[in-house]
Parts: structure tokens; sequence; C-alpha cells
């Protein structure tokens, strides 16, 4: 196996973990304190990466080219592809709205300060929305070359923002127990979308093809270096500021301006605004395609002017309209969608493998460890973050953002 193969594969999961969700984590555990954040950081990302095992110990029997559909369908049936096929289409929906919200308010913030004007959410909403949709509307390949420019400067914005910030950590600051117990299910919601990178697995295994070795170094090392970053973004925006200043900013804006204030260094407010930026258009750019070229296949409208524009009008006109009714909706949208990534990334992995392993022999296979137990616990925990997110909604447990 190609080790450029394999390092440029360990990048894709990478870079489809770390996007906007990053942004929400310090105001998601602004009540939990560093230490209690980075433990369930540490259990969400294990929790994921066993999940994502369990997708490759079910690609390993199949065509190297099923996607989710195929694969839920062979072995669950079609109502298992029913509910694969409705929580894609409602994950892909939220994380849309949710970079709409995020992206709109971020613009009309940066427009307003170069005018002199005030330039509502909405507006920026729908500008942020034209941009992106006009380059998915071109082609996978336009996608593709604003994605390698955007995703380099992010790398670039990333380090020059965790270096102004990390020098300014006090100590103090680190050892904040959590204000109250709630707000640890409050988070769990926001920190486990951050995690989502599943949707990425088939085409892992597409590119790389049948090879256990090489797709668990991938699917580890790729989670894993998405962690270690979140735990320096927690470091430096959970050492900087005390629990009561970051529970008081609600929104990202004033998270940022609130660390540009603090440190008196314009430098710091613009390397985390650019970042976050950068987040939010490739995450949006590489979701939103994934919905463009679901709704093309599932609706089978042409590839041509029209069949494009209309795909383009259904895939981007709702989340829209989400964030244009409720434009500091960015958390929400981000917590909605745990919803539909627990199913994607653990019940139907976990439901997928109990078939396979009725019916599959094979001594040779690869089969990861834990047994029924461990798919037990995974379950569990899934139910809980779901539960959790229910409980929200509902007014029960306090929302973040």
């Amino acid at each position: 196996m190609s080790l450029n193969k394999t390092f440029g594969s360990m990048l894709i999961i990478a870079g489809t973990t770390i996007g906007a969700g990053m942004l929400a984590l310090p105001l998601a555990s602004a009540g939990l304190g560093f230490a209690t954040a980075t433990i369930i950081m540490i259990a969400i990302w294990a929790l994921m990466t066993y999940t994502a095992l369990l997708m490759l110990e079910v690609h390993q029997h199949a065509d190297p080219s099923s996607t989710l559909n195929t694969l839920a369908y062979q072995l669950l049936g079609r109502k298992g592809q029913t509910i694969a096929t409705l929580a894609m289409f409602f994950l892909f929906y939220a994380l849309c709205a949710a970079y709409i919200a995020g992206g709109g308010s971020q613009l009309s913030e940066k427009i307003s300060t170069w005018t002199g004007t005030t330039i509502a959410p909405q507006i920026g909403a729908v500008i942020f929305t034209v941009a992106i949709a006009s380059v998915v509307s071109i082609g996978t390949h336009s996608v593709d070359m604003v994605n390698r420019i955007l995703f380099t400067a992010k790398v670039v914005a990333l380090a020059v923002m965790l270096g102004l910030l990390l020098p300014h950590v006090q100590g103090q600051h680190l050892v904040e127990m959590p204000i109250e117990k709630g707000l640890i299910l409050s988070a769990l919601p926001v920190i486990f979308t951050s995690f989502g990178f599943h949707g990425s697995i088939p085409s892992i295994v597409r590119y790389i093809g049948i090879d256990i070795k090489a797709l668990r170094k991938i699917m580890i090392f790729g989670s894993a270096l998405p962690l270690m970053v979140y735990i320096l973004w927690q470091l430096a925006s959970q050492g900087i500021m005390g629990q009561p200043q970051l529970i008081a900013n609600t929104t990202l804006g004033a998270f940022i301006g609130s660390l540009s204030q603090l440190l008196h260094n314009p430098m710091v407010g613009q390397s985390v605004s650019i970042f976050a930026d950068l987040a939010l258009a490739t995450s949006f750019l590489g979701v939103s395609l994934g919905l463009f070229d679901f709704l093309a296949d599932t609706l089978n409208r042409g590839n041509h002017l029209a069949g494009r524009g209309q795909t383009a009008l259904i895939t981007f006109l709702p989340p829209l309209a989400f964030a244009v009714f409720y434009p500091q909706g960015f958390i929400m949208a981000l917590g909605y969608a745990a919803i539909s990534l627990v199913i994607l990334a653990i019940f139907l992995p976990v439901a997928m493998v109990r078939a396979q392993r009725k019916t599959v022999k094979n001594q040779s296979a690869y089969v990861v460890k834990g047994g029924s137990l461990a798919l037990g616990i995974v379950t569990i925990i899934g139910i809980i973050i779901i539960a959790a997110q229910l409980l929200q909604m509902i007014g029960i447990i306090p929302a973040v953002g």
C-alpha cells in the first residue's frame, strides 16, 4: 500500500473532522472546566474510532465501492436502508444549516466593520450561501480546487492562532471544575458531532481498497490528529478565559472579539477569525457537495445546466431558510445533527456488525475486539447522547450557546 495514499487518507479523515464544529467546543464546554472537557473528548474520540473500525469489519466482506446505503440494504434489508437514507438526509441538512448560520453571522460582522454600516446576519447568510453554492454547482473539480487552497490556508491560520494564544494560558483557569453536572449532558451532542468523519469512510475504502491493516492506521491516526488539535484549542481558550467569561460569550463573534480584547492583540482576533471563516467554508463546501450529489442521485436530476440548477435550489434553500429565521442557530443546529450522526456512526455500524457476525464464520476475517459487551456499551452511549439532545429540545437541561 502506497505510503502517500495512506498519509493522504489520514489527512482526509482529519480534514473532515477539523471543521466548524471545533469552533463550538469552547462555548459548548464553557462550564465544564478543561480537565472534564478533555476527558469527554478523549472518550468520544475512542467511541468514534471504535465504530469506524466496526465499519471496516463490515466493508471487508463487500465490494470496495459499496456505500452506506448498499451495506445497510445487504445486511439490514429495506428498512435499514431507509433509516440510513433518512439519517444521512437530515444530517447533511442540519450541518449545512449550522454552517450557513455561523458563516452568515461572521460575514455580516466583517462587512459591517469594513463598510461602517450595519448588515443583518440574514444578509450575510444569503451572500455566504450564494458564494458556496456557485462553487458546488459548477462541479466536484471546482470544489476540489477551491478546497485545496482554503485547507492549506486553514492549517497556516491554525498554527498562527495557537502560537499566539498558548503563551497566554493561565494555570488557575485549567483547574476549574464543572459549574453543574447537568452541563456535561448539555455539551455531549456538540462534542460528539465535532468528531464526525464516518461519512468519509466509504470513500477512503474505495480509494485504498480492502487493506484492513492500512485502513486501521488511517482511522486511528486520522482521527487522533483532530483530538490533539481540539485539546490544544481547549487549552488555549479555557486557559485564557475563566468560566464566567466563556459562558458570557454565546456567539462565535462575541467569543472571538473577547479573545482579542482580553490579550490586547489584534492579531489574535484576526487569526482566530480567519481560521473560523476557513473552517466554516471548507466544512460547508464538503458537506454541501455531499448533499448536492446525494440529492442529484436520489431525485434523478440530470448533469445539465437546468438539472444542476434544480439540485442547487433543493440543496441550499432549506438550510438557508433555517439560517435566516434562526441566525444564532449555529450551535443548536450542530446539536440537532448529533441525532442523525448517532444513527449513522453508532447504531448502524453496531447493527450491521451484529448481522454480519451471525452469517460470516471466516476465521481469518478481521473482527473488532470487545465482542457483544462492547457493542452493548457503545449502543448505550448512543442512547445517552440522543437523550441529552432531546432533553435540551424540551428544556429540561440547558442548551449550550
